[in-house]
């Protein structure tokens, strides 16, 4: 038989075992957290005083058998790190059972319902719902809404304003953050009056927040609403991760990895960190922030800025706007700029920005940017000039979301532009899809510049006789600089050919190796063969394959196949 210490008043769980036994409940501190008038001869002693002599005596009375250190969780307040102490008070309190009962039934309807992106994070609005304790709203402090709570003698009123009556004196106490925070999307809209702004704004579309607070606000608005307004407060909730350092850790003044947003702003720009933040990771996913991604996004608005640059010197007193006699590069462009808009808005509705952000990226870097832009100094008529302009005032409006400055900016110097970017229609998916065979071509182009990287051709001609390409001639000439193309070919050339659909292309170069080069390639084949031979010994031992990461091994493979193409290239050059 034992006996175990109850106290109900000074122990959360103390006091649900007497919540169940009925039991005293007796308050042995006073707010300061001193002893008070029932604890006898330890009156006036802090806490700690209180635990010290009360050992003392214990050992004294020959009462104590031991002592045991436990490692035990113990709240501590964040700003201070004092210890918490549990201290039982009178507290206004919220009922909660119905109102989240009302929550839960109202998320099990399509139509009712506030719809979670990711839709899994629903679980936890759920789970705190099915066990939702009545909610303490009063706080002891300095700041916040006051409670509208009035007493006089024994009497209590509650209300928006005091009785008239002389005497009453308001409760000191200040409503929860949180109890303030869960009427925002009503309260600010001019409830409990039925404005015009209220009609017309609420319930909102969309709450963006993170998932460390959807039972703090997103729960409390939403049970919040539906007992103030009988509806869901907004229809959707995107819930974002939150953002960590390289190593994963929360940002914080205690750990000194926290990063001024001003200072990345002044160096690289508001849009570079917003479209960083916005994209980089999927939602409900942490940032593990990175500089050089910021970094790398101010090369990426550099870009554009440098693309729009080149757009705007070929529309000196342009106005002949004309999307006849389209060239293949034109109906290339605008086909692949129909694509873009079309998975843009189809992951726009869903919330989906890093896929956004990715298609927007790929298609300004490469398609408009690397490509187009080249392909249009080609032949640069009224017709490519109305290209470039819709090409570009699509692609700003479907990147401003993003970077709202720099979009807006560039857009106001667009020929005929008046009125801001934020008022301009959204990009819509049109007419213009063609099936080219620039995609093809400009495949080729690609190989013919590695096989010149990897050879190191300075002069070359390429012969084909496939119609795609005799047709599109002057844009393969132009775009690799070169003009021998289909001339005479020396027989005693070194030739590489390249299949083009059902046909084969192919490039002729003076092969002959200099002294120097032979020697050079040589010393890289011992080098290729030597560190081959160690990868495949490597990659054959059981032992290796089975204790090292995966990564690594992953690594050695791929090496290994890189190794042996560059090898199988330097024998073929030197015989």
């Amino acid at each position: 038989m034992g006996v175990g210490k109850i106290t109900p008043a000074h122990d959360p769980n103390d006091f649900e075992v007497g919540e169940r036994n009925h039991l005293e409940r007796v308050v042995i501190m006073n707010e300061d957290a001193t002893m008070n008038e029932l604890t006898g001869k330890y009156k006036g002693l802090t806490r700690e005083e209180c635990r010290e002599q009360l050992i003392k005596d214990l050992k004294e009375a020959d009462l104590l058998i031991k002592i045991e250190e436990m490692v035990h969780s113990v709240g501590h307040s964040e700003r201070t790190d004092a210890v918490v102490e549990p201290y039982l008070s009178k507290q206004w309190f919220v009922k909660m059972k119905d109102m989240a009962n009302n929550l839960l039934e109202s998320q099990k309807n399509e139509q009712t319902k506030i719809n979670f992106f990711p839709s899994n994070f629903e679980k936890i609005l759920n789970h705190w719902m099915e066990d939702c304790h009545d909610w303490c709203i009063s706080r002891q402090l300095w700041w916040g809404h006051r409670i509208p709570a009035w007493y006089k003698e024994d009497k209590i009123y509650v209300g928006l304003q005091a009785p008239k009556e002389e005497g009453w004196v308001q409760d000191e106490d200040v409503l929860d953050t949180w109890f303030s925070s869960a009427l925002w999307p009503f309260s600010t809209l001019g409830w409990p009056r039925k404005t015009e702004d209220l009609k017309r704004y609420f319930p909102t579309d969309v709450l963006v927040t993170a998932y460390d607070i959807i039972f703090f606000w997103v729960a409390r608005m939403a049970f919040s609403s539906l007992k103030q307004m009988n509806t869901r407060p907004f229809k959707d909730c995107i819930i974002h991760g939150l953002i960590r350092d390289k190593l994963g850790r929360k940002m914080s003044k205690s750990l000194g990895n926290g990063i001024d947003p001003m200072d990345l702003i002044d160096e690289y720009g508001t849009d570079a960190l917003r479209f960083y933040l916005i994209t980089s990771s999927s939602l409900g996913t942490d940032i593990r922030f990175d500089t050089e991604k910021v970094a790398s996004t101010w090369n990426f608005i550099n870009k554009l800025w440098n693309a729009s640059r080149y757009v705007l010197m070929n529309l000196d007193n342009f106005d002949n706007y004309t999307l006849d006699n389209l060239s293949i590069s034109d109906k290339w462009i605008l086909t692949k700029l129909n694509e873009t808009v079309k998975t843009v808005r189809k992951h726009m509705d869903k919330y989906d920005f890093n896929v956004v952000g990715d298609t927007l990226y790929s298609f300004i870097w490469d398609d408009f940017c690397d490509w187009y832009i080249e392909l249009s100094k080609i032949n640069m008529n009224d017709t490519t000039k109305s290209v470039l302009i819709k090409v570009l005032k699509s692609t700003l409006k479907m990147l401003h979301p993003f970077m709202p400055y720099v979009t807006e900016e560039i857009y106001l110097k667009l020929p005929n532009i008046k009125d801001s970017i934020m008022i301009s229609s959204y990009p819509q998916v049109d007419d213009y899809i063609f099936k080219t065979e620039l995609d093809n071509i400009i495949s080729l182009i690609k190989r013919i510049r590695k096989i010149k990287l990897e050879n190191n051709l300075k002069d070359y001609i390429i012969t084909f006789d496939n119609d795609i390409l005799l047709k599109n001639q002057e844009i393969i000439s132009k775009i690799l600089k070169n003009d021998h193309i289909n001339t005479k070919v020396n027989p005693n050339y070194t030739k590489i050919e390249i299949p083009f659909i059902n046909d084969i292309v192919t490039i002729y170069y003076d092969g002959s190796l200099s002294k120097e080069e032979l020697q050079n390639m040589i010393k890289e084949k011992e080098r290729l063969m030597s560190s081959i031979e160690r990868r495949k010994k490597l990659l054959s031992n059981e032992n290796y394959i089975n204790k090292a990461p995966k990564k690594i091994v992953d690594k050695e493979k791929n090496d290994l196949t890189k190794e042996e193409q560059e090898l199988k290239i330097i024998l073929e050059k030197i015989g």
